[in-house]
């Protein structure tokens, strides 16, 4: 798990350090031209940019951190520090996007009209946005490869770029064809789409970090999958959540009534597997092995039930007052949630006191079953017996 994790790392670091370069100089370019040319749209376009370069230097460290090993302080690994990176990205978006609405309207409602910007800043405008559209598809290509939402959100952060450009372009081409209002407009434009991109931003991290579920047709997926594997009669209680692109699954797991504990655990691990070579953003699951399923059985109805020494008592007290002595046996205990079955497998010794007693195999387990049945918890009991070897079942 730690190499994927290693390689979703190298991978987002990469991207992000790639993004960083190219948008600190498209950044210095659009601040330059755009206050040389007054274009006030391309120089808030241009403090968006800067604003890409400080997100991607962000992502890079927050993805060395949150790609960690789990430890004692985070025994879940550390996935919630890309979660938490994703969540301050949104509020730098929204907080650019306030600051550029804020000088785009004083500029606006000013009354001054400005020389209109020059062929330069137009030109500036078109490369940024081949620029970032190139960016966008790179960097949302690698983010849904490693499936990191923090990858994914950078790469919406480069098509607002790429977005606030093409706006950037059409205001320029406007106010040098007179229209000078155009430009401020298209500013206050730029920052409400950022505004926008950033709230989207911020309600999707705080969905994750309030643990909600996973959708409901990736659940069915999920559930489905499990109940492919042999011996799954039926999945509830199914939890998830996602922190930093990873998945958590809790869930329980129903087999048949009388496996042993360790089939029915068998059974759980290979359901794990399965999951986790279908769904590779799976972290960590949590099983819980179930005989029946404690959806349907409601609490009240669930009688106080004996441990074993008490059902052991029973037994002993019963079998010495049949066999006039105690026999070594093994007990295998099934609890349902209105009764409890047993099995008792005897050794050879079973056979010689069966004689003394002048009882069949066949009386024992009937008379056990007469002796126990008045318990309120009892269910069944099935003797399982050694070969004969030289000690004849009586007549």
């Amino acid at each position: 798990m730690q190499e994927v994790l290693d390689t979703r790392r190298r991978a987002g670091q990469k991207v992000s350090i790639i993004g960083a370069l190219v948008n600190s100089l498209l950044s210095l370019l659009k601040i330059i031209v755009g206050y040389l040319a007054g274009s006030a749209a391309l120089v808030a376009d241009g403090f968006h940019s800067l604003s890409d370069v400080v997100t991607d230097f962000m992502v890079v460290f927050l993805l060395g951190i949150s790609h960690k090993q789990a430890d004692d302080n985070h025994p879940w690994g550390h996935g919630r520090f890309e979660t938490l990176g994703t969540l301050v990205l949104a509020i730098i978006l929204m907080a650019v996007a306030g600051l550029m609405a804020y000088d785009s309207l004083k500029l606006l409602f000013s009354g001054e009209i400005p020389p209109p910007p020059g062929a330069l800043a137009l030109a500036v405008a078109a490369l940024s946005i081949i620029a970032n559209e190139g960016l966008f598809f790179y960097t949302l290509k690698v983010g849904k490869e490693i499936n990191s939402n923090l990858i994914i959100a950078n790469a919406w952060h480069h098509r607002s770029d790429s977005l606030s450009s093409i706006v950037v372009l059409i205001a320029i081409a406007g106010a040098m064809l007179g229209i000078w209002w155009l430009d401020a407009l298209a500013a206050v434009l730029v920052a409400l789409l950022i505004g926008k991109i950033g709230l989207d931003l911020l309600l999707r991290s705080l969905s994750e970090l309030v643990d909600t579920g996973l959708p409901p047709e990736r659940v069915h997926e999920l559930t489905e999958t499990a109940l492919s594997v042999d011996g799954v009669l039926d999945v509830h209680n199914f939890k998830s959540r996602s922190m930093g692109g990873q998945t958590l699954l809790e869930m329980h797991l129903q087999v048949a009534e009388h496996l042993s504990a360790s089939e029915a655990h068998f059974i759980g691990d290979a359901t794990s597997r399965r999951l986790r070579e279908r769904f590779d953003e799976i972290s960590h699951i949590i099983y819980h092995i179930d005989t029946y399923d404690d959806q349907e059985m409601p609490a009240l109805d669930q009688p106080s039930f004996p441990a074993r020494p008490e059902i052991t008592q029973h037994l002993d007290a019963v079998l010495s007052r049949m066999l006039g002595e105690l026999p070594d046996y093994e007990l295998m205990i099934y609890y349902s949630p209105r009764r409890i079955d047993l099995d008792i497998q005897f050794n050879a010794e079973i056979w010689p006191l069966l004689s003394q007693q002048s009882l069949a195999a066949q009386v024992l387990e009937k008379g056990l079953h007469e002796e126990l049945k008045g318990l309120n918890w009892f269910g069944r009991i099935s003797c399982w017996l050694p070969a004969q070897g030289h000690h004849p079942l009586p007549d």
